[in-house]
């Protein structure tokens, strides 16, 4: 797909079009009165003295299996007075730009705007809790993306149905209509839509206008609107009304005046595409994301565009503050399969490499995280996140400093419990045990496995004692970074090694829906002689 891009490289375009990933505004309808005229590429060099903010980069990050992430996306909210804001205008103008000198397909554009749509969704909405969802689409390319957003959707474990009631009689539109009819996705008829949907669905996704729609809407799209627009008036008390998600802009609104009139949808989520447009600003709903990651520099430029970066590999980033929560009310129902006593390993370690390989094959991060929990003589538990770095017959082994707290801890009771937690899978393992110094050859061989810097930050380190501030610590390591530039060996410090914690029980468990956990447990006895593992069923 990156062809077209490469072949215009040769023209005039001075700026680099791989520094973000493919763009989703491609809304190219817009009426002749607010068609671009700019000229292809020349107006769109970025005056190098500019001083506009601009924060469009890359983002380097470790590959990860999921689209979004909660933790990184939440962390990335922008506030959305930040975030720039296009007029109707704009809008149209960077369309045009991108399919014409920049070369972009609408088809190409419209899949990454549904997956960003879906994603979004997934990000605020789980499909154990939101899984009917109906997607109501239009007949322009606000409804594709809404058509290609319940594929995704599909694949992601949600159930959805199409309102598809003026169809696009193109090849474009007949092809996504026959990807959904594959995966027996129902259509459903204005007239065969329940009166009441709050009955039958969980999430609506109104995708019936863009940013290009002019006038007053027709049948059966204004009937369509109102029977939205009641569900805000729906009596919670005798059931959940289900959820309105916008895509671009929600339908009834003026692109940049918002809801005139107070006759539009009142979404609970709005997924923005390119940027935000400036109706935007009037949207009061709990969740606004920006869907895809797309612009590059020179229309950044040209536009003074101020966007998020996007975290990790993920389609989408929230804008502004995410909503208040219940925090009694935050649950997750668990759906895994059966983990039972004949389909274990014997042996807990083999069972736990299992897992653990299991892990590694499902890309999470760092699924060697271990929560470390010990006790010192005052009878205080602590715990602390560490990296398992070895695991073998003996036990599981990682290294710290040891004159920090968990090392004192440990000398003063040398028994300690590891937690794995690998939320992906629905699974913890938890390990208990007795705990030794690894050897110093073996200390010695891991320090200098590991990167240059990693092995003078251990030296500049003194772990869990008080320091006036960063600025100690830089200064330290740099004078060390100093020190051994020419490359010679960096030796390890006398205060630091590894741990290895000898296991005398396991357990596995099995996230399961209603709370109805798995939780196998290995303890150790005796058999002639022999020491041997059982396995005990233990009660969620």
């Amino acid at each position: 797909m990156w062809s077209v891009i490469r072949k215009r490289r040769r023209m005039s375009m001075t700026c680099s079009l791989l520094a973000q990933s493919l763009t989703l505004a491609y809304h190219y309808n817009a009426s002749p009165a607010i068609k671009s005229t700019c000229s292809p590429f020349s107006p769109l060099v970025p005056n190098q003295s500019s001083s506009s903010s601009v924060f469009l980069r890359p983002v380097s990050a470790p590959a990860i299996r999921a689209f979004c992430s909660k933790s990184d996306a939440m962390s990335s909210a922008q506030n959305s007075d930040s975030v720039s804001h296009l007029t109707q205008r704009e809008a149209a103008e960077i369309d045009e730009i991108l399919m014409g000198p920049l070369g972009f397909s609408v088809d190409q554009l419209m899949e990454l705007a549904g997956l960003s749509v879906a994603t979004s969704i997934a990000e605020a909405y789980k499909a154990s809790e939101y899984d009917r969802v109906l997607a109501i689409c239009g007949p322009g390319n606000n409804g594709g993306d809404g058509l290609v957003a319940a594929r995704h959707l599909y694949h992601f474990g949600y159930k959805p149905f199409v309102c598809y009631p003026k169809r696009t009689q193109k090849p474009l539109y007949t092809d996504l209509v026959t990807q959904l009819e594959s995966l027996s996705i129902p259509f459903l008829s204005v007239e065969d839509l329940p009166l009441d949907f709050s009955k039958d669905f969980d999430i609506i996704v109104d995708a019936m206008f863009g940013f290009s729609f002019h006038g007053t809407p027709r049948p059966p799209f204004d009937d369509l609107i109102k029977r939205l627009l009641c569900l805000h008036g729906y009596d919670q008390t005798r059931q959940k009304r289900p959820v309105i998600v916008s895509v671009d802009i929600p339908s009834g609104w003026h692109v940049e005046e918002g809801d005139i009139g107070d006759e539009g949808i009142k979404p609970d989520m709005l997924v923005s595409l390119t940027a935000p447009k400036l109706c935007a600003k009037k949207f009061s709903g709990p969740h606004h994301f920006l869907g895809g990651r797309f612009v590059p520099p020179v229309i950044a430029h040209k536009y003074k565009l101020r966007l998020p970066p996007y975290p990790g590999t993920s389609m989408c980033v929230r804008i502004g503050k995410a909503p208040s929560v219940d925090i009694s009310a935050l649950r997750e129902n668990y759906i895994s399969p059966e983990f039972l006593e004949e389909q274990v390993e014997s042996d807990p370690i083999n069972q736990f490499r299992k897992w653990f390989d299991d892990a590694i094959a499902a890309g999470l991060r760092e699924p060697n995280a271990m929560a470390l929990s010990t006790v010192g003589k005052d009878g205080k538990p602590s715990s602390r996140m560490v990296l398992l770095k070895g695991v073998d017959r003996d036990g599981f082994v990682w290294y710290t400093n040891y004159e920090s707290r968990k090392a004192c801890e440990l000398c003063e009771n040398p028994h300690a419990s590891l937690l794995f937690y690998w939320d992906g899978l629905n699974r913890q393992v938890r390990v208990e045990g007795s705990v030794e110094k690894v050897s110093d050859e073996e200390s010695e061989q891991y320090f200098h496995s590991r990167p240059r810097g990693s092995q003078i930050g251990a030296i500049v380190s003194k772990q869990s004692s008080v320091i006036p501030g960063r600025h100690v610590l830089y200064q330290q390591y740099k004078e060390l970074e100093e020190k051994f530039s020419d490359w010679s060996l960096i030796p390890k410090p006398e205060f630091w090694g590894g741990y290895r914690l000898k296991p005398e029980l396991f357990e596995f468990w099995q996230g399961q829906t209603s709370r109805l956990h798995d939780r196998l447990q290995y303890s150790p006895q005796e058999i002639n002689g022999k020491r041997v593992w059982k396995i005990n069923r233990l009660c969620p």
